[in-house]
């Protein structure tokens, strides 16, 4: 465990967020305590010291709520309790106290838009058409040849509508068949909702990360959606192989209610000096534009999880320019929270195929753009995508579309903390997903031996980012791909630095900025190298500066 001094409580301050770094830590992986191969609540709290030597404002903590588990923990029973094979309330509140002594803020991942089919609201709601819970989930007659009332698509497959016996009517899932859609449409429902966010708040949280955020309200009338020509599908929220991507899903979610429901939500933010919210969008088409309209000031949540560095296709000069471009003409006023990995998708040094020095140039390139950042656990170690055996999988999205998509047990295997058996120092029982042996020579043990490891070198561009508020939070100018090479200024505080990234194979130039620079120490970029032709970068050299005038 890496020792390091104690801090004091997280000051209140409205805007730790703007700019902040968020570490997610997906519960089940991060640490076992009582060795059952599962990790737990007191197992994350075991290894915040760990968190704290990176230098982040806060962690995010994927769903540990009681849960029977078909989705992970995104198929919540009882949102107000901690699921036993997670720990208890009393070991959550240890968590968040001792992360508060570590100068730690403390998130956690909200499902709102959908509960289980076995939380007891849904078990009174679908009884029948005429208890107190009766329109508490979106419930529809079929049509009049009995097939459901409209041509909406599950992301995990098939139609998002199942049959229920007991009504004879149809409830929408958007998700799994055991993840009914709660219906936003209810006062009561977004009370009980709000009531929620209020519980965890008094037991402490700084905020929340707010889970597939637009899809809280459904069109009322229950249109069908128009199809998506094949030139403007993409797989960036659902594997191509998914039928979902056929449809533009203008009825089943962005819905302009939201936007009231939101207001409410940070109204009750607003009570908790320094509560903050990220929502995650998860639309292909849209997703710039409905962070433009959710993180207005003051209207809607401070930040939205933005998907366009968790796709697939390589993130070149030319696609950074691009989003920043879009951005800055459909949402000038919203911030984005950035991410490479996250815990639905394949880790992005497999994604992207990535060497050590690629990996290294965009570790420093997502601390110096303009957001807010978020780190999946092990993209400090450099941790690749796991291959898991089908006979292993647990995953219910990567059962459903075997082979062509394996799902995302592995981006979600165990996070290894030493080399010196088989379990990665992750528990002393059989974890419940493999750890991959290729993970161990990047344990965190080795790692801490090794001045010059991908470890080291998270915590360099992270100290960076927290040491320049033009980093942290001020403006981003002159976004220009020049060949394979990112370029931009970055302008805040009283200061300016000026940022060049090297993101293909072969050596570039590019003009040298005006004026006089100096190189910013300690975050290992190349030299400068100012030549008769301008700015010289190898293969993912990159060069930061800050102005000395």
């Amino acid at each position: 465990m890496t020792a390091i001094a104690e801090a004091q409580e997280p000051a209140p301050n409205l805007d730790w967020w703007r700019g902040g770094v968020i570490y997610q830590i997906y519960p089940r992986s991060y640490q076992d305590s009582n060795g059952d191969g599962i990790g737990d609540l007191a197992g994350i709290t075991e290894r915040l010291p760990y968190v704290a030597s990176l230098g982040v404002d806060a962690i995010w903590i994927s769903p540990f709520f009681t849960s029977p588990m078909k989705d992970f923990g995104y198929d919540v029973s009882d949102y107000r309790d901690v699921d036993p094979m997670f720990g208890t309330l009393a070991d959550f509140d240890e968590l968040v106290a001792t992360a508060h002594r570590l100068g730690i803020r403390v998130m956690i991942d909200l499902v709102l838009s959908h509960s289980s089919d076995e939380h007891p609201w849904f078990r009174e709601s679908r009884a029948s058409r005429y208890n107190p819970k009766r329109d508490w989930y979106v419930w529809a007659d079929p049509k009049p040849d009995g097939t459901p009332p409209n041509n909406w698509l599950s992301i995990f497959g098939g139609p998002a509508w199942q049959w229920d016996t007991r009504r004879q009517q149809y409830y929408l899932h958007n998700f799994l068949v055991s993840q009914p859609d709660l219906n936003f449409h209810n006062p009561d429902v977004q009370d009980a909702l709000l009531d929620v966010a209020r519980f965890w708040l008094d037991h402490g949280v700084d905020g929340f990360r707010l889970d597939v955020i637009n899809f809280y309200f459904a069109d009322r009338y229950l249109r069908d959606n128009p199809a998506l020509p094949p030139e403007r599908r993409n797989a960036h929220i659902a594997p191509q192989v998914n039928p979902y991507n056929h449809q533009e899903h203008i009825y089943s979610k962005n819905q302009p209610e939201n936007l009231v429901f939101l207001k409410r939500f940070r109204d009750l933010l607003d009570e908790y000096p320094g509560a903050a919210a990220v929502g995650e969008v998860g639309d292909a088409q849209l997703g710039m534009e409905i962070l433009g309209q959710y993180t207005r000031e003051g209207e809607g949540v401070h930040m939205c999880y933005a998907f366009d560095f968790l796709a697939a296709d390589p993130l070149t000069a030319r696609r950074i320019v691009d989003v920043f471009d879009h951005m800055d003409r459909v949402a000038p006023d919203g911030w984005a929270c950035w991410a490479l990995s996250n815990h639905d998708v394949t880790r992005h040094m497999t994604r992207w195929h990535l060497g050590d020095q690629a990996a290294r140039c965009y570790a420093t390139l997502i601390q110096t753009l303009r957001g807010s950042v978020c780190l999946y656990q092990g993209e400090e170690l450099g941790l690749t995508e796991s291959l898991v055996a089908y006979e292993d999988l647990r995953d219910p999205y990567g059962i459903e579309f075997w082979p062509e998509f394996a799902g995302r047990d592995g981006c979600r295997t165990p996070m290894v903390w030493e080399a010196s058996n088989s379990n990665g120092g992750f528990s002393r029982g059989k974890p419940w997903l493999p750890v991959a042996p290729e993970h161990l020579g990047k344990s965190v043990s080795d790692q801490e031996k090794l001045p010059d490891a991908m470890l080291h070198h998270y915590r360099r561009v992270i100290a960076m980012r927290s040491a320049h508020e033009a980093l942290r939070s001020g403006v981003q100018r002159d976004t220009v791909a020049t060949g394979d090479v990112l370029s931009f200024t970055r302008e805040g505080a009283g200061e300016r630095v000026f940022a060049a990234f090297n993101l293909g194979g072969r050596t570039d130039t590019i003009p040298a900025p005006a004026g006089l620079w100096l190189p910013i120490e300690g975050v290992g970029g190349s030299e400068l190298n100012d030549g008769a032709g301008g700015l010289i970068l190898g293969p993912w050299e990159y060069v930061l500066l800050r102005a000395t005038g």
